[in-house]
């Protein structure tokens, strides 16, 4: 062998052991591709699209003290009102009928103060049977754009986020959650517009929280209702009254009564999965 061929084969051999060991070059600085499924899901992100229906409820509820709406929602402006309501209510029925509900259901969905009031007046105004209906119905709707909007806004990221009881939680609701929401709708010490959000953190199904908020207010509903049906002559006596007179004892353990109901199928079912 040559000198020459030497130099030539020793250089070949170190251009071959440079292209083994990947010697610095411009593929250096590509960046490597993410993998799949790696960095932040964008469904757990706190967005102003997703924040959107908070942000409405919020400035409605500033709104609504700035206009100071809510001294219209008492029982002294329904005394001092009441002619030119019950005239609105003879004369063109259908549409107070329309107007009234849907005043209920906007003040259930910003959870404004006078929800009591609002189920009350619709007794005076409507009845106790179309007063219920009324009542009932705008109660239904409101209570399920506030479930939406606590769902759309905050269910997933906080699902996302949840510990392990949390989930143990959630999957135990869920299994029962007819039953359960039934049961916080009918018994009178939880606070109406918490039983509409806890679900929605909770992954309830939207039927399911309309069916179990329609049922499970009826009764209660049509208490209160029955009440405003006969506050007309309250207020023409002149005599005082008070609300909290509204749930007497019976009328709480009746209401009770039922919300244990409510959990007979729990019991039912926690029963048999001991047994089996």
């Amino acid at each position: 062998m040559t000198e020459v061929q030497a130099i030539v084969l020793r250089g070949n051999n170190l251009a071959q052991g440079s292209q083994d060991t990947g010697a610095p070059g411009d593929d250096d600085n590509v960046p490597t591709p993410a993998k799949p499924g790696g960095g932040v899901s964008p469904g757990s992100v706190l967005t102003l699209r997703r924040l959107w229906p908070l942000v409405l409820i919020g400035t409605g509820i500033i709104v609504f003290f700035a206009l100071g709406l809510d001294s219209y929602v008492t029982f002294d402006a329904l005394k001092q009102n009441r002619q030119w309501l019950l005239n609105q209510v003879s004369e063109h029925a259908v549409l107070t009928v329309l107007a009234f509900t849907v005043c209920y259901a906007m003040m259930v969905a910003f959870s404004l103060p006078g929800a009591t009031v609002m189920t009350i007046t619709g007794g005076f105004l409507f009845g106790q049977w179309l007063g219920t209906a009324c009542n009932v119905v705008g109660a239904t709707i409101g209570a399920t754009l506030l479930f939406l909007a606590a769902r759309t806004a905050l269910g997933d990221v906080l699902e996302r986020k949840a510990g392990p009881w949390l989930k143990k939680l959630e999957a135990g609701f869920q299994k029962n959650a007819l039953s359960y929401l039934l049961f916080m709708r009918l018994v009178p010490a939880f606070p109406f517009f918490v039983v509409n959000l806890v679900p929605a953190f909770l992954g309830v199904r939207l039927r399911t929280f309309v069916g179990a908020t329609f049922f499970g207010i009826i009764p209660g509903g049509f208490v209160y209702t029955s009440f405003g049906a006969g506050l007309g002559s309250v207020f023409d006596s002149g005599e005082e009254f008070s609300v909290s007179g509204v749930l007497t004892p019976q009328i709480i353990t009746a209401m009770v009564g039922l919300a244990v109901l409510a959990l007979i199928p729990v019991g039912v079912r926690t029963w048999q999965a001991k047994r089996g």
